[in-house]
């Protein structure tokens, strides 16, 4: 019999190597609308989906960008870290060493980035919290930055600017991270006392002992569109009470229908806002 000798398969149309993985990172799902979008043109829109306007969440370090003027913001204190003064382990892992994976996950050292800098021409000392900072929590560093903010607003006599992003106080602290309430909230009486202007911005998520101490202290208070502003979640607030909330409950357009918040401002005005306000107060 003669030999059969097997030969490729030829396809005109589609080819039959293997297909390229898509890079990872390229697209981003919206949780408002569900479309997928570039993520390049989520980045350039400020990170607000271009479908329907969504706030995503941003870095301390990204809202810093999108705020000052370029090249303008002088940071200070950035090496600060925490002592870890509870000596505090979890699950096998330290506090330290968990703040560690925080730094090398994140690039930041902890969860505020504080300095000097200017908006739209007008100077101001501004303090920017970083929610992917272990949930933007507020322990002993974050105080102490923040009041050190609050001396430079005072003795540079500028208005200080506030962008708040926390889950609230930092648990690995215990009452060390709950003192910071009082802390921070005594500063911004001595620069209320001098005539400051403090101006607070709300983002999503605003929780917790932030939300209960300066976050809701501003002379002014602004929100972006649908940001979670509250102490406890709605869970919590059923778990231990047994009573459905309203529905909106906790977002920015239901605590200025309630006067709790002045105003919604979306990202893309925030500066051009901030700047409105300073000149109208005088500042």
């Amino acid at each position: 019999m003669p030999t059969m000798v097997k030969t490729k398969s030829k396809w005109d149309g589609f080819s039959l190597k293997p297909r390229k993985e898509m890079p990872e990172g390229l697209w981003v799902r919206c949780p408002s609308c569900e479309h997928i979008v570039y993520k390049k043109t989520v980045s350039e829109n400020l990170e607000v989906c271009p479908e329907c306007n969504h706030h995503f969440r941003a870095s301390g370090r990204t809202r810093v960008n999108q705020l000052v003027d370029e090249g303008t913001f002088e940071e200070f204190l950035s090496d600060m870290t925490t002592s870890d003064p509870l000596d505090f382990h979890f699950r096998g892992t330290s506090y330290k060493d968990r703040a560690k994976t925080e730094e090398t996950k994140t690039g930041a050292k902890e969860a505020l980035l504080v300095g000097k800098a200017f908006i739209k021409g007008r100077g101001v000392i501004l303090a920017a919290m970083d929610f992917d900072y272990l949930g933007g929590s507020m322990g002993a560093v974050v105080g102490e930055k923040f009041c050190v903010a609050v001396d430079k607003a005072i003795e540079e006599s500028l208005p200080f600017i506030v962008v708040s992003a926390s889950g609230g106080a930092r648990m690995h602290e215990g009452v060390v991270s709950l003192g910071q309430m009082a802390k921070t909230s005594a500063a911004l009486a001595r620069y209320d006392e001098t005539g400051g202007l403090f101006i607070s911005l709300l983002t999503d998520p605003t929780t917790g002992g932030v939300t209960a101490s300066f976050a809701m202290l501003g002379d002014i208070i602004i929100a972006e569109p649908e940001a979670l502003i509250g102490f406890a979640g709605p869970r919590t607030i059923y778990q231990t009470i047994k009573v459905e909330l309203p529905e909106g409950f906790q977002r920015a357009e239901f605590l200025v229908d309630h006067g709790f918040v002045d105003m919604i401002v979306h990202r893309h005005n925030l500066r051009s806002e901030i700047a409105r306000l300073i000149d109208y107060c005088g500042k």
